[in-house]
């Protein structure tokens, strides 16, 4: 999961005679405001058969599931929009969050290379019922991320939310053969995901 935002100068400032300074400080605050509506929003369609429950992992390690995690496959999503070639790695805290550091290359493999970090929280008591956020300082601004199924090594793992507008296929090796891509999708269908609109991502990180 990788998160992006555009800010244009011009239509947040053009009105404000701010230092420059302040404007980019502003600039930011509302980036990350935006960012963070996308997050509970999705910023994108719903792709999931809200009355259908949604099956969580039962029994997630959450030190054996951090680290450097490929993405395989998304739902489109606003702020992963031209994202190719991301990744998203998990690094648990002395506090017992997790901190969530995401990355990918904007449009082409060569392109530029655009990060996010943020942190993760256990929602609840079961670990698999994560809540993430990239302005953990806004009080609302913390999204559902549930671990819907996750491989016995560790491996593959298959992301969701209630909302059904985030979904994802993550991998420890992006060379993930295509059948267990399609297992991984049917979790998704089993918990009321349409999976024909899916995006799928090839070894080397680009679109299929």
């Amino acid at each position: 999961m990788v998160l992006r935002a555009v800010c244009t100068q011009q239509t947040h400032f053009a009105q404000l005679d701010l230092p420059r300074s302040s404007r980019k400080c502003s600039c930011m605050k509302h980036l990350l405001l935006a960012a963070a509506l996308c997050l509970l929003t999705g910023c994108s369609a719903n792709y999931r058969d809200q009355s259908v429950e949604v099956m969580t992992e039962p029994t997630l390690d959450l030190e054996r599931y951090a680290g450097l995690w490929y993405e395989v496959a998304r739902f489109p999503n606003f702020f992963e929009r031209d994202c190719v070639a991301a990744t998203a790695e998990y690094t648990p805290r002395p506090d017992g969050r997790i901190t969530v550091l995401n990355s990918c290359r904007d449009g082409t493999l060569d392109g530029e290379l655009k990060q996010a970090e943020g942190v993760a929280r256990i929602a609840g008591d079961n670990p698999a019922r994560l809540e993430v956020s990239f302005t953990p300082y806004i009080p609302f601004a913390w999204a559902d991320y549930w671990v819907l199924d996750i491989d016995q090594d560790y491996t593959v793992a298959v992301i969701g939310s209630p909302g059904g507008g985030l979904g994802w296929v993550l991998a420890r090796d992006r060379a993930l053969p295509p059948a267990r891509v399609d297992a991984a999708l049917q979790v998704l269908a089993r918990n009321g995901y349409d999976i024909s609109q899916v995006e799928r991502f090839g070894p080397d990180g680009a679109p299929l």
